[in-house]
């Protein structure tokens, strides 16, 4: 194949921001089948992205039914990502999910075990690997520039954003708030740095402090708190198995200046390295503490406001075309969504959740 035939199962505010412009820039890609509940969604959908013999489906089996389809992006609240994943999957179809991978950790070994079952590729949308300071870092973290990397700290932390709209503060359609929302992010760059999926133990909290409260300067205008039915806040400490430490902290609403969201914080033997301020590497050499700021040159194409969401759609066709492992896989994602479950379960319970 030179080109491959693309799906979008949802075409809602992700699919617009996110996946939608990034594989039309991909020319590996064709957009050719649409499918949302809003049947006028996904006919604008089909009218802006669209290729010229592209079709909106009637339902999600009618286009998963469609045999020119090859690839299905799974754009729809998290409680439907597992059941949708899965038969595009026993479709023949492979399946790019957004995060998080599943609404539990239950629904998403069933994703991977049918993924290694069908031998159809299924990779989680995890964009922020792909911005240009997360694949310099994580490439000094591949040549033990950090040395050995034992304590990492996840911040996805909003002073007032709540997403106001869609289904983002009901419990029931997507398993939880910020933290399966935006620290799902953190916690995989995490991860992905320390190239450790092993954990051992969490110890988690989650708080609705300013849940029914309401706020005038939410960014997305006040929410109502009769519909605010998820956490505000959650944080959490994760200890792995080789006796590293992560710490999580997430939140849609939170009295603080301390605001930063898809990063980490990195301490290692031979050096450290933080997003905090850009990125930057600290350590000692000679017998002085030092403090690097990194430039990222042109190649690294930190300029681009879009780039790591256009890097992603690449690389993953790319892994279609040429039969290669995608860059976030399934297994990956499996233990994310273990530990974010785990999470939630230390903090209904008030006590750490044991992995072992």
């Amino acid at each position: 194949m030179s080109t491959v035939n693309v799906g979008m199962i949802g075409c809602g505010d992700i699919a617009y921001g996110k996946h939608l412009p990034s594989l039309a820039k991909v020319p590996e890609a064709r957009l050719t089948a649409f499918f949302d509940v809003s049947e006028e969604r996904a006919q604008d959908a089909r009218a802006k992205y669209g290729t010229p013999d592209a079709r909106v489906y009637g339902s999600v089996q009618d286009l998963l039914n469609d045999p020119d389809v090859q690839v299905v992006h799974v754009c729809t609240p998290n409680d439907t990502h597992a059941e949708i994943s899965i038969a595009a999957m026993e479709a023949g179809k492979h399946v790019l999910c957004e995060k998080p991978m599943a609404k539990t950790s239950a629904d998403a070994r069933r994703m991977l075990e049918v993924s290694e079952r069908t031998g159809r590729k299924l990779s989680i949308a995890y964009q922020n690997r792909f911005r240009a300071d997360s694949r310099w870092l994580n490439e000094a973290c591949r040549q033990g520039e950090l040395g050995e990397i034992y304590l990492a700290k996840a911040h996805a932390v909003r002073r007032r954003a709540v997403p106001t709209w869609g289904v983002f503060l009901d419990l029931e359609k997507q398993g939880g708030g910020p933290l399966i929302d935006i620290g799902t992010h953190a916690l995989d760059l995490a991860l992905w740095m320390m190239d450790n999926y092993e954990p051992r133990a969490v110890l988690g909290t989650t708080y609705r402090k300013l849940a029914e409260q309401g706020s005038a300067a939410n960014a997305w205008g006040n929410w109502d708190p009769s519909k605010f039915t998820v956490e505000d806040s959650a944080f959490a400490m994760i200890t792995m198995k080789n006796g590293a430490t992560v710490w999580l902290e997430s939140s849609w609403a939170l009295n603080t200046l301390d605001v930063d969201e898809a990063k980490v914080t990195l301490c290692g033997t031979k050096a450290g390295a933080d997003m905090k301020k850009g990125l930057r590497i600290n350590g000692e050499e000679h017998g002085h503490l030092y403090t690097k700021e990194i430039v990222l040159g042109d190649q690294w194409n930190a300029e681009a406001p879009n780039d790591s969401a256009e890097r992603e759609a690449r690389a993953w066709i790319d892994a279609i075309l040429n039969d290669r492992a995608p860059v976030v896989t399934a297994k990956q994602g499996l233990v994310v969504q273990e530990i974010l479950e785990a999470i939630y379960e230390s903090a209904a319970k008030g006590q750490a959740v044991s992995f072992v």
